[in-house]
């Protein structure tokens, strides 16, 4: 039957900026999918726990700053200790950076560089190499953005670090197709997220935005749920290297 292709049974998915937003979303669509969560995130974790947990399912929560590599062996270590395998991967985890480009500063620019794309990048490479390891193949979904296909205002590194999102996971596809990874990425709209507080509180700029998205709404979590669920499911087996908007039909406009 073609729905159990969607079904993550068994499988153990690592999600990073799991405590609320989108990775909260990702991750509790896993759950209900089958599979087994570790929940990365620089703060607890412990309402994506708790909802996981009532539907029966099994989260591990992993506290960690991303803004440097140095985790990445340890988190992947203690997916290995409690569920013996690793499946899935979700670059989640990012920040952004507002200021304007003629004064943007070199710590807003590195600081917003290194979560969203040198972790990414690490991070799936060791995704990568555990999947080869077991022998298995293996899914990494990237989360990318509009800014992956728009130039943006006042976020220089953002921007740059979405391009480069997109970039990598087509070269992430190109290298490790042959050896049963898949690599894409999704570009969420604009989401009522914590990263989009502020633009949401401008009533100028929320306005703005609204009018340019045909769906007339910000978009939220479970509207990336089931981009997510597909995307680490045997249902996308041959999709590799895209990035899935789910926007709203923003840049259909």
């Amino acid at each position: 039957m073609i729905l159990d292709k969607f079904k993550l049974d068994g499988k153990v998915a690592i999600v990073t900026g799991s405590s609320t937003g989108l990775g909260q979303g990702i991750s509790l669509a896993f759950a209900e999918a089958g599979a087994a969560v570790v929940g990365v995130d620089y703060v607890a974790s412990p309402e994506t726990k708790q909802k996981i947990e009532a539907l029966g399912g099994k989260y591990l929560e992993v506290v960690a700053n991303l803004a440097s590599i140095e985790p990445i062996a340890d988190i992947v270590a203690r997916t290995l200790a409690a569920f013996g395998r690793l499946d899935i991967l979700v670059n989640n985890a990012g920040i952004i950076r507002r200021e304007d480009a003629i004064d943007f500063s070199e710590k807003n620019w590195d600081d917003v560089m290194n979560i969203n794309a040198k972790t990414v990048f690490f991070f799936s490479q060791a995704a990568a190499r555990q999947f080869r390891a077991q022998n298995s193949g293996g899914k990494i979904i990237n989360i990318a953005s509009m800014l992956s296909f728009q130039g943006g205002i006042r976020v220089p590194s953002y921007t740059a670090s979405k391009s480069a999102v997109m970039g990598i996971t087509r070269l992430m596809a190109n290298e490790w197709a042959k050896f049963g990874v898949n690599a894409n990425a999704i570009a969420p709209g604009y989401m009522a997220t914590n990263n989009t507080a502020a633009l949401r509180a401008d009533s100028e700029r929320s306005e703005a935005i609204l009018e340019r998205i045909p769906a007339g709404r910000w978009g939220t979590p479970e509207d990336v749920q089931g981009a997510a669920v597909f995307l680490a499911s045997a249902a996308s087996d041959y999709i590799n290297g895209y990035t899935v908007a789910v926007d709203g039909g923003w840049l259909a406009r």
